[in-house]
Order: structure tokens, then C-alpha cells, then sequence
């Protein structure tokens, strides 16, 4: 009779990883498996397609939380919950007999990449970009200035944010950066808290953010329109955002209305959109905006060079920025240069990866893993995909080793239900849809009840 990873995960209370492994080694002396290292889009995705093309494979994914998803738990905006439906096909996929979640399990310390690779006909990395880059510049580390990750991380329960120090005391905040996180945290600053109320939102950032007393945010990009890096959704989101009043300045987007004809549909489009909110915005939205207490401003060309403290060296004081000028893509100082007052900076100017540990090889400038179409270089039987790889993984190769001993407690996706269920009861105290547990610690007690 073919045993399956459910099975063999039932036959007793697994309190170290060893025991898990060793049982799977029976099972994969049976048939193909696979490790997958990371439990968020890009790896429930990979297990999804492994599953559907191979029916005899097997496969494990191993999540360092105590709890699965990933980015779409932690990344995606709590007022954009249409977003987080994929949860519904992942936890289908998370049924599967022949898939086993084994959270609170962290490769690279835990366990290692290459004890994995001796246990599993493949491994495949999805373990994301965890780190942000840097801006590089004076008063980067003052109090205040912090990633866009982390306040996104802090108000959606992510463990490692949730103590994070966020001062909402000013009345304006600079985000660095014009992709679609920039927008997410801008839209979350400005929100009524009302709206908020109803997500999935934590308390206690809803809680600081009700005291709020941020009414203006400066959303600031090095390069001009054209390569502004949101979607209209988000754009749209702002621009029709009750209370608030959208600032875009006619001289920022001169010229568009005659370049927009010859560009691709989606560029066009939003293009389009941010010319006519400059120039000629609907009289819906100048009527709404005449009475907005709060404002966003969509700024072009400038770079942050300094970020300047207040003479205590408490808090910030202003962001001096440097005028650019586009040539052929790539901004070019200009002699320009102006001081923008505020209180909170949010950098907002991309992820990069880091590596897992010393046997995978990895590209520190890029901030990936060196992979060719998702083989990673000189690693028989390792893969990657998603963002640690930029670009997915379809073939998996190698052969079954034998394996390994180390030892944690991993948890189950039953035990994660059990933390779903606990969190969906805690929000309906407050009318939200859930109540995100960060303690790590308390997860486990949760799971292990």
C-alpha cells in the first residue's frame, strides 16, 4: 500500500524534524519527491503544478513561521482582501495527499540546503527577497525613517514588525518610491479609520493609527512618469480615496497627452489617468476634494541625497532632495535642490534576497540565487523560483540520496487551521474578518493544543 506524507504524518505526534524526515525517506524510496523551501505564492504555486503534472510526487514545503503564505499574508494591503483569495487554491493544495506543510521549520538553520538535497529527488527555493535596499544616504538610520516592508510587515502581523517603533505624531510623511507598496502604505496612512476597522488589519496598528496625526503624504520617485511603477488599480484607489485630495502638478506631466497614443494599452492607460487627474480631473473629484482634510502629492525627478534630523537628533526634521532630469530611462542631477519638512519617511525602493547559507551560490549584487531558468548553477537536483529567482521553475531533475537528522517542532497545516480558526474567533470580537496572532510563541501553543 503507497504511503502517503498525510499518513505517515498522523501516526504520532512528531516532535523533531528527524523523525519526519526519516519517514520520508520511505516514502520517497517509492516514488519522485520534492522539497519546496518557502510557503508563499511563488511556492505553493511550484507545488500546485508539480502536483497536477506528476502523479506519483511527492511534496513537502517548508515554512520557518509557524504559519503558510508567505506574501500574501504579510505583503498584500488588508483593504485589498480579493487579493488574498489564492489562499482558498493554496489550502486545497495544502490538502492534497501527497503535500505536507511542515511550518516552523527554517532552512538554512534548522536544517540545511544540502541535507535536503541528499533527502529529496529535488529541492526548489522560494523562499523570497526578505531584505531592502538602501538608500544610502546621510541620516538613513534616524529615528523614523523606516522600509516600507516593515510598516507593511507591522500592520499585517508579520512576527518579526510587530514591535516595531512607527511615531505617527506628524502631520506630514515622505515615501521614497512609486511602486505599488509605495501606494499601499501611503493609502494606509491616509485611510479613515472607519474603512480600516472592517480588514484584517492588526489592533495595535490600528489602534496607533486612529491617533494618527499624519494628514499629508509626499509619494516621491527618482524617474518622471512615464516610468512610474504602480498600476492604475492602486492609482485609482488613491485618487477616489474618501477625505483625501489628490496633488498632481500639470508641469510633471506636460507633454503626455501627445506621447500617450503610442504606448502599450496598460501604460496608456495609466498614462492617461495621470494626465487628465493633472490637467482636467472630473468634477466628482474636484468637488470631493474641495473638502478633504488629508492630501497626497505624486512628485517626479527629485532624489533623496540627506535625510536631516532636528537639532536634538530625535526625530527628522526634513528630506533634501536634488532635482533630476530624464535622460534616455535614467535620472540626471540637476543643480536643484529643496527641503521637503516632514516627520516619517517610508523607503519604498524595492526588495533584494539574501542567501540561505554557504552551499547555495549566490549573486550578492543582484540579490538572487545564481540559477539558469530556475537550475540553480553547479547544484545538481536545486532549484529556484519566484522573487529569490526571477523566473519560475517547470522541470525538476536528480535523484533520491539518503538522508539526514536534525531537530525542531514542525507544525502541520492542521496545526496551522488550528491557528486560522483561533484568529478568525479573536476578529469577531472587533467585527474584523480576523485578529492576526504575532507572537510566534503563542502560534505554537495554539498549534500544539
Amino acid at each position: 500500500m503507497k504511503i502517503s506524507s498525510k499518513k505517515l504524518w498522523s501516526l504520532s505526534s512528531w516532535t523533531k524534524i528527524h523523525h519526519f524526515i526519516q519517514c520520508r525517506k520511505i516514502v520517497s524510496s517509492r516514488g519522485p519527491s520534492v522539497a519546496i523551501v518557502g510557503s508563499g505564492p511563488a511556492g505553493f504555486y511550484t507545488a500546485q503544478h508539480l502536483l497536477k503534472g506528476h502523479s506519483s510526487l511527492t511534496v513537502d514545503i517548508y515554512e520557518k513561521l509557524p504559519v503558510p503564505f508567505g506574501l500574501v499574508r504579510f505583503g498584500v494591503a488588508p483593504d485589498h482582501p480579493e487579493v488574498k483569495n489564492c489562499i482558498n487554491t493554496f489550502t486545497q493544495t495544502a490538502h492534497n495527499e501527497r503535500c505536507c506543510f511542515l511550518g516552523n521549520v527554517e532552512v538554512g538553520k534548522d536544517l540545511t540546503v544540502s541535507d535536503l538535497t541528499q533527502a529529496y529527488t529535488a529541492v526548489v527555493l522560494c523562499y523570497g527577497a526578505s531584505n531592502d535596499r538602501q538608500l544610502g544616504i546621510p541620516g538613513e538610520m534616524l529615528p523614523n525613517v523606516l522600509s516600507a516592508r516593515s510598516f507593511v510587515g507591522w500592520y499585517n502581523g508579520l512576527p518579526e514588525n510587530k514591535d516595531l517603533t512607527v511615531n505617527l505624531s506628524c502631520e506630514t510623511a515622505v515615501v521614497l518610491g512609486h511602486g505599488n507598496v509605495a501606494l499601499d502604505v501611503a493609502r494606509i496612512l491616509l485611510t479613515p479609520i472607519d474603512i480600516l476597522k472592517k480588514t484584517d488589519i492588526t489592533e495595535h496598528s490600528l489602534e496607533m493609527l486612529s491617533k494618527s496625526k499624519v494628514k499629508k503624504v509626499l509619494l516621491v520617485g527618482r524617474r518622471g512618469p512615464l516610468q512610474a511603477a504602480f498600476t492604475i488599480k492602486e492609482l485609482r484607489e488613491m485618487i477616489t480615496l474618501p477625505g483625501c485630495r489628490t496633488v498632481i502638478y500639470p508641469e510633471d506631466v506636460q507633454g503626455l497627452d501627445v506621447v500617450v497614443k503610442d504606448l502599450p494599452r496598460p501604460r496608456r492607460r495609466l498614462t492617461e489617468l495621470l494626465y487628465t487627474t493633472a490637467v482636467q480631473p472630473p468634477e466628482k473629484h474636484r468637488v470631493a476634494w474641495a473638502n478633504a482634510t488629508r492630501e497626497w502629492i505624486l512628485q517626479f525627478l527629485r532624489s533623496p541625497i540627506a535625510i536631516k534630523a532636528s537639532t536634538d537628533a530625535q526625530c527628522i526634521e526634513s528630506v533634501h532632495f536634488v532635482g533630476d532630469v530624464q535622460e534616455k530611462q535614467i535620472a540626471v542631477a540637476t543643480d536643484h535642490t529643496e527641503d521637503v519638512s516632514c516627520g516619517l519617511v517610508l523607503r519604498s525602493i524595492g526588495y533584494t534576497g539574501i542567501p540561505i547559507d554557504d552551499f547555495v551560490p549566490f549573486d550578492t549584487k543582484r540579490g538572487v540565487i545564481q540559477n539558469s531558468g530556475g537550475r540553480v548553477i553547479g547544484c545538481k537536483g536545486l532549484y529556484c523560483s519566484g522573487w529569490i529567482s526571477q523566473g519560475p521553475v517547470f522541470v525538476i531533475l536528480g535523484a533520491m540520496n539518503d538522508g539526514f537528522a536534525t531537530g525542531v517542532r514542525p507544525v502541520s497545516f492542521s496545526d496551522w487551521e488550528k491557528i486560522n480558526q483561533a484568529e478568525i474567533q479573536l476578529g469577531k470580537k472587533n467585527d474584523k474578518p480576523r485578529e492576526k496572532i504575532t507572537s510566534v510563541e503563542e502560534m505554537l501553543h495554539i498549534a500544539a493544543s
